[in-house]
């Protein structure tokens, strides 16, 4: 461990820096009643606070104690430390964060206050506003009963609320006030203001104090009370040269102030330490502090490297400044520490003796945990007495990791740590379920352990260290209760049991909660080859929401390298619906061919494989192979059904049969999409207020159904097509486009989006339409779906028919008789003439059946063109 020093800086501010440090506030003091100057530059920073973080157990609090101890001279100061190099006393006070301690905002500063208590001294200007206070927020209750009753008095005395009443008494004094007037602190901290806004000679020893007048006249609430530190700081900047101290705050457990998103009593602390830049603060917690990121802004009141340059984590260490390095990381181990610390534990000449090939295997099973490091060593160590070691030698688990993990744990949490190791994460609940045990208290006891970490906002906020983990699971420890392969697999069904019924009685459409259960129960039938059950309509209700969430859990050591098994197959067919927003739908094709090929699936299954692939064949213009697979599936009258009498209506679309499409469009109901596939006829045939009709109404309907993947699907259609008639219309459309996509993973819907907004700027020059679009063209072509190529085109099209670029126009039909050349798609070498004005030569003619004919679906299109050109024109 780095040696621990107080920087010399948190002595040395004046009385403008602290009143600098206030004035920085983003936002200023929202509660004081006159307005504040503004927030000083952006170079204003803090360098009193050093963070000591790592896993739970592995000794912050009794690092936190020692440090209290060895400060308050307590203790012998351990010898790594050095001597002190400041000269000003030291007022340590050790403040411990954790729930269990139930640790308020109101605890911590009056800790602080009592802590500096033993000046000896009233500190006025923090003591009035102290007291004003706790007469709001504890009218009934005195001071001096809730420190009895909080314990602190045992701890720091009742100093404190005579140098309160001293305080009080002395400015009641100098104000002239008559009679004794300590508890009226209404009417002392009155005057007082009124005599700081008159500059009176008789309050100068609190003028220097500038926010002391506007703290006092705030409503005295708990956002006020996050500001008294600032008079603190005032005070002790005050104290003569000979008793002038550091106070030296230590902020224990400060995983448990709050979580990423609640950040409400971290914000409070962090302005304490903001505010006192004369103090220095350690604290120890779980994770890194991020005050240093500027992602945090608004959620905490400074942020951002320029703000805490000592929280910053350096690229390199020789990139260090001489601020930074006090995020100081205890307990695991980083990749790069665990090479340093092989190459020095055993050397010869100065050179590392276990090889740079070796410490990389062994950094990676370590997880960084320093226990399996030493053991790495020494089994290096008798390898090498006869040969020379190789890197698979140490690509092992010790079965010594599982003995002096267990070795202190009761036989029925050794149960439980076994029984958890099989699923990536847990809470109590399952845990005990998974063992098989009627009481939860064995649970209870194991997530208190060091190697079980936590993640307090995940569906179970519990999960074992991954060294311990996968030790569990692969080592052959010999204990006396260690498990036969029998024992693994009753335990695999019970956890696998206890997931489903956590889903189906968990909160309806819980996404998290499936995707959980599925990613976990997937493994577990895999790796132990056991039936789908729950697994199947889970599977259904995930692909019901078109999200497509990454699902493959990683393979396991029971997993089949083939499809051997139901699980097998549905883990693959998951997969492979996923993954096929990333891949080229060739791949996608062959993957769930694999699946179907198989037959192990149960029968709607098996037709959901097979619908899926019909749907990829589509998108590679495959049309004969999709309308196959879509009849198979319509006629088989399952689940997908309805969507496959959609997929049938798309494909006569696409062959130009729009009054086929129209006529099945209008049979298909919510299940098959109807109006969605209705919009996809009208904007075929130029009458977009129609198609945006109907995608609207397809929008609500999934909005209604709670399905988000066709909720945003509807409306990036509805935005290609009114795209076409106003651009300003457009841009709001696009933009509840993008909303409503974030968070899914849809890659059609993506491109649908960005080509709809390559429409809206038609006809422009300068938003670079002719670049963005080729870009858009290799994504499409890497992704292998024809359709977004053709509207790709389209949209082109109509940019050069705006600008009459008739050259350009040539090269687009061009394009689309190539990508049009199996029959579908045909259609748009018309739509695209139409727009130009340009007549239809006889050889090219796609035949389609256009609504309503083809003179009037020309003239739409035409329209359009003409009138963004009128448009542009205008607004030029």
């Amino acid at each position: 461990m780095a040696d621990f020093e107080i920087p010399e800086d948190v002595t040395s501010l004046d009385d403008e820096q602290l009143s600098q440090a206030l004035d920085s506030a983003r936002g200023a003091f929202a509660t004081c009643r006159r307005s504040q100057p503004s927030p000083t530059p952006p170079s204003a920073r803090a360098n009193n606070v050093i963070h000591f973080h790592g896993v739970g157990g592995i000794g912050k609090t009794t690092l936190s104690r020692k440090l209290e101890a060895a400060l308050a001279g307590g203790e012998q100061r351990p010898a790594q430390w050095d001597a002190p190099s400041f000269r000003r006393r030291i007022f340590p006070v050790r403040i411990d964060l954790a729930r269990t301690a139930g640790t308020d905002f109101e605890q911590v500063v009056l800790t602080i206050r009592l802590a500096l208590a033993r000046l000896g001294r009233p500190l006025p200007a923090f003591d009035l506003a102290l007291r004003r206070y706790w007469e709001h927020a504890h009218p009934r209750e005195p001071l001096e009963e809730y420190l009895r009753r909080g314990g602190l008095a045992s701890k720091f005395g009742q100093a404190l609320p005579q140098q309160m009443q001293s305080a009080m008494s002395d400015v009641a004094q100098a104000l002239l006030l008559p009679g004794t007037v300590g508890a009226v602190v209404g009417q002392v901290t009155g005057s007082l203001v009124r005599a700081l806004r008159e500059r009176r000679q008789t309050v100068r020893a609190l003028a220097g104090c500038a926010r002391l007048a506007d703290l006092l006249e705030a409503e005295p609430d708990l956002e006020a009370l996050s500001f008294y530190p600032h008079l603190l700081a005032w005070e002790l900047a005050q104290l003569p040269a000979d008793t002038a101290v550091i106070p030296v705050v230590l902020l224990d457990t400060f995983e448990d102030v709050g979580d990423r998103v609640h950040r409400d009593f971290e914000r409070l602390l962090q302005r304490v330490v903001w505010l006192m830049p004369n103090a220095f603060f350690v604290i120890t917690g779980r994770g890194r502090l991020q005050w240093a990121e500027e992602a945090l802004q608004g959620q905490l009141d400074w942020t951002g490297p320029d703000a805490w340059p000592g929280l910053v984590s350096p690229a390199l260490p020789s990139s260090r400044t001489p601020a930074a390095g006090r995020q100081v990381l205890i307990g695991d181990f980083a990749p790069e520490d665990c090479d340093d610390y092989l190459a020095r534990r055993l050397s010869r000449d100065r050179q590392p003796l276990i090889g740079a090939d070796i410490r990389a295997v062994i950094t990676a099973r370590s997880h960084g945990l320093p226990l399996h490091l030493d053991l790495a060593v020494m089994r290096f160590l008798e390898i090498r007495r006869t040969r020379i070691p190789q890197p698979a030698d140490l690509d092992v688990a010790f079965p010594a990791l599982i003995s002096r993990t267990v070795r202190d744990l009761t036989p029925d949490e050794r149960h439980v740590l076994r029984a958890v190791s099989l699923l990536d994460s847990f809470d109590v609940v399952l845990a005990t379920r998974a063992a098989g045990m009627a009481h939860e208290a064995a649970a209870l006891r194991l997530i208190e352990r060091p190697f079980v970490r936590e993640h307090p906002f995940d569906v179970w906020p519990y999960y074992l260290h991954g060294l311990i983990r996968s030790t569990l699971r692969t080592a052959d420890d010999q204990a006396d209760d260690r498990w036969s392969p029998r024992d693994w697999e009753q335990t695999a069904a019970r956890a696998f049991d206890a997931l489903g019924e956590q889903w189906l009685n968990g909160p309806a459409r819980d996404r998290l909660l499936l995707i959980g259960c599925l990613r976990q129960g997937l493994r577990l039938a895999r790796d132990f080859r056991l039936d789908l059950g729950w697994l199947a309509d889970a599977a259904w209700s995930y692909v019901g929401d078109s999200v497509w969430e990454p699902l493959a859990p990683p393979t396991g050591p029971e997993s089949a390298s083939t499809l051997e098994t139901a699980a097998d197959a549905l883990v693959e067919l998951l997969s492979a619906l996923a993954r096929r927003q990333h891949e080229h739908r060739e791949r996608t094709v062959a993957r769930l061919a694999a699946v179907t090929d198989t037959r192990l699936l149960p029968a709607e299954l098996h037709e959901m494989a097979v619908y899926y692939r019909a749907k990829a064949e589509r998108d590679l213009g495959r049309s004969d192979a999709s309308r196959s697979g879509m009849q198979l599936v319509a006629d088989g009258g399952g689940r997908l059904a309805p969507a496959a009498s959609r997929g049938l209506a798309h494909l006569a679309r696409l062959a130009g049969d729009f009054p086929t499409a129209l006529h099945v469009a209008r049979t298909l109901g919510w299940a098959g999409r109807q109006h969605r596939v209705e919009g996809d006829v009208w904007w075929v045939q130029g009458d977009m207020q129609r198609a945006a009709a109907a995608y609207e109404a397809a929008r609500a309907e999934a909005e209604q159904h709670g399905v988000a993947g066709e909720r945003a699907t509807s409306q990036a259609q509805r935005a290609w097509s009114l795209a076409f008639t106003d651009p300003d219309v457009a841009d709001d459309e696009l933009d509840l486009a993008e909303q409503l996509l974030t968070g899914l993973d849809l890659r059609t819907t993506t491109l649908t989006t960005q080509i709809a907004a390559l429409v809206r700027d038609a006809g422009t020059s300068g938003r670079d339409v002719d670049d963005r679009a080729r870009v858009l063209r290799a994504e499409a072509d890497v992704a292998g779906i024809t359709a977004a190529q053709a509207m790709l085109e389209l949209a082109l099209g109509f940019h050069h028919a705006v600008l009459d670029g008739l050259e350009h126009v040539a090269a687009i039909l061009a394009r689309l008789r190539e990508l049009s050349r199996g029959g579908d798609y045909a259609y748009y070498t018309d739509i695209v003439s139409f727009m130009a004005g340009l007549p239809l030569p006889a050889e090219t003619r796609s035949r389609a059946q256009w609504i309503g004919g083809e003179q009037t679906t020309r003239q739409r299109w035409r329209d359009l063109a003409l009138r963004r050109r009128g448009h542009l024109h205008t607004a030029q």
